[in-house]
This record gives structure tokens, C-alpha cells and sequence, in this order.
């Protein structure tokens, strides 16, 4: 985080929603992947020990939806970077997406609590490798040598997700609490807004959405509509006039 704070600290969480103008799938759109896979099948860390060759062809094939040529950010990545360039203090940005969208707009604070696209990871070492390269289970670890032990860097369903501790010793700080473009379903992100205002009872909480999540009614100030629109718009706020 910045050393120099002269004014509070922000603390944004950003989900699936952010990225869709951006042309990655959400994943409970009616064209989104639940609807073209079991993600039992291929997404939970009993799938990989069950089928792992099934599991990296998911991943194998998935390397596309994130290295498209129309993959790219949006206004709303980009006014987020922008809140972290002129904002005097700190400014955190959670995101559950494993995509490099917000690191792509300038965004250099950013805590993938669900992984990351572009790195693997080895289950004998513990190893992280930078590597966008197709896994089978004969490839082995560049590490230890392990083979059948790689696997993407994200957090399957029914893992923990990752930086939990840094998450919420950011949320007790932080005086905004901005969440943008998620659905309020999907746990620990869901209950953010309940930590911040359990914990950091004085900080101004916002949802930022397309439409109301199922935990709309814990924040404090609701603004709807496409997320490269209204992101902008709050971030210009925020930036000239502060967010009371």
C-alpha cells in the first residue's frame, strides 16, 4: 500500500460483473458457464482428485477466455486505477476474478482472493510459476519434478480463498467500502459489508451494480446501472468532492 495517507482508506471489492463489458462470462448469466458445465465436474478440489485430466482440459480450454484479443478493460477498470494514482491514502482493490483486468487498466494494489489466471501451481512443493502453458497430467513440476501435480492457481469451490488476514485487517481500516459488480451470494465476499460494518462502524459503505445483489439492502448507498458507467462516475465523485 502507499506509505504516504493523508485521507482515509479505500477498500474496493470487485466481481464478476466488472469484468462482462469486458467480455469474460459471468458465471450465473443464462449464457454463463454453469449453464455449459458441472462445475462439480471440474471446479471443486474433489473433482481434481477424482478426474484430473478432465479438470486441466476445463482449465486448458479456459486459458482462451482470458487471453482474447477483445479481452480488454473497461472504463470501469480504468477509473479504479485512477482512484489508486490521485487518492492521497491507501486504496485496496479485492477482486474475486481471476482475470488480469485491473492489473491491465494500472491497478498495482490488488489481492486475488480467488487466484489468478496465468500461474500454476504445484500440489507436491507449493511452487508458483508464472505460466499460461496447457497442463496434462505427464507435465511435470519445473520445481520438484512431480508429475500430475500441477494445477491452475485459483481457488476451486470449497477451498479457502487466498490473503484472508491482509482482506480483513484492510476492511476493519478502511473509512469507503466500495463493492462493484457482484451477485452477494458467494462466501466470504458476500459477508465484506458485514465485517466493515461490524468492525469499521464509521465507514461509508456502497454497492455499485448492475442490480440489486441479495445483500443490497447492508449498504448504506446503492447505485445501479453498467458498470463502466457508474464506477466512472463514483470515482470522479469521490476524487473532487469526497463521498459525503
Amino acid at each position: 500500500m502507499h506509505q504516504d495517507v493523508d485521507q482515509p482508506g479505500i477498500v474496493v471489492l470487485t466481481g464478476a460483473g466488472i469484468s462482462k463489458e469486458s467480455g469474460i462470462d459471468t458465471f450465473r448469466d443464462k449464457d454463463g458457464l454453469w449453464t455449459r458445465y458441472d462445475l462439480e465436474e471440474v471446479a471443486t478440489i474433489e473433482a481434481w482428485y477424482r478426474d484430473k485430466r478432465k479438470v486441466l482440459a476445463f482449465y486448458n480450454e479456459g486459458l482462451g477466455w482470458f487471453r482474447g484479443a477483445n479481452i480488454r478493460p473497461n472504463a470501469a477498470h480504468a477509473a479504479l486505477a485512477r482512484l489508486e494514482r490521485e487518492w492521497r491514502g491507501d486504496v485496496l482493490v479485492v477482486t474475486q476474478n481471476v482475470d488480469l483486468l485491473h492489473e491491465g487498466a494500472g491497478s498495482r494494489n490488488v489481492l486475488h482472493m480467488h487466484g489468478q489466471a496465468g500461474k500454476i501451481r504445484c500440489m507436491t512443493c507449493g511452487t508458483v510459476i508464472d505460466s499460461n502453458m496447457e497442463l496434462d497430467i505427464e507435465t511435470p513440476c519445473p520445481a520438484c519434478g512431480a508429475r500430475g501435480q500441477l494445477r491452475p492457481h485459483v481457488v476451486w469451490f470449497g477451498e479457502m480463498p487466498m490473503y484472508m488476514d491482509e482482506i480483513y485487517a484492510a476492511l476493519e481500516r478502511c473509512a469507503l467500502f466500495l463493492s462493484v459488480g457482484t451477485s452477494g451470494t458467494v462466501y466470504p465476499a458476500a459477508g465484506f459489508v458485514q465485517h466493515v460494518r461490524r468492525h469499521a462502524p464509521r465507514a461509508h459503505t456502497v454497492e455499485l451494480n448492475l442490480e440489486p445483489s441479495d445483500g443490497h439492502t447492508l449498504f448504506r448507498e446503492r447505485i445501479y446501472g453498467p458498470a463502466s458507467e457508474v464506477v466512472p462516475a463514483y470515482v470522479e465523485k469521490v476524487l473532487t468532492r469526497g463521498w459525503m
